[in-house]
């Protein structure tokens, strides 16, 4: 078993190099600019690594995004073979990051939040108090009735 830090390191490179073999060396138009590596993270023994990835633009961009990197996961493994220089490569599988999802269904429970405050702060701004403005009883006060 490899230690957490080499894994890490081991991640950190596939990442780089998956990321700028995307950018520079592979010639698919399904690539192009619209595919982001978010993360990689690789098993204890160095033998598989899952790559996250986003993809801007719609549906159908994110479905032909995955077919070009089924299609080049041969290459992009070779080059991360070459970079690593360890006696394993490790297998590629990518997968697509729930990142954009996430972040928009927290956008849109804060507009639902916000709304729902606005509620409660127009409602409130005629409120008055159901008793005296200070209930709480001040010391010498009792004394002061008698």
């Amino acid at each position: 078993m490899a230690d957490n830090a080499r894994a890490k390191k081991l991640a950190d490179l596939i990442r780089e190099v998956v990321a700028e073999k995307l950018q520079r060396g592979i010639k698919d138009p399904r690539l192009g600019t619209h595919v982001t590596i978010t993360d990689t993270r690789v098993t204890g023994d160095l033998r598989e690594a899952t790559v996250f990835y986003t993809v801007y633009g719609d549906d159908e961009d994110r479905a032909s995004a995955a077919a070009g990197l089924e299609s080049a996961k041969g290459i992009l493994r070779s080059a991360v073979g070459r970079a690593a220089g360890t006696k394993f490569t490790p297998t590629l599988s990518f997968v697509a990051d729930a990142l954009p999802e996430n972040a928009r269904t927290i956008e849109d429970l804060l507009d639902k939040a916000r709304a729902s405050d606005e509620q409660v702060r127009e409602a409130s701004s005629g409120a008055t108090f159901a008793g005296e403005a200070d209930p709480y009883k001040k010391p010498g006060e009792d004394e002061a009735a008698e």
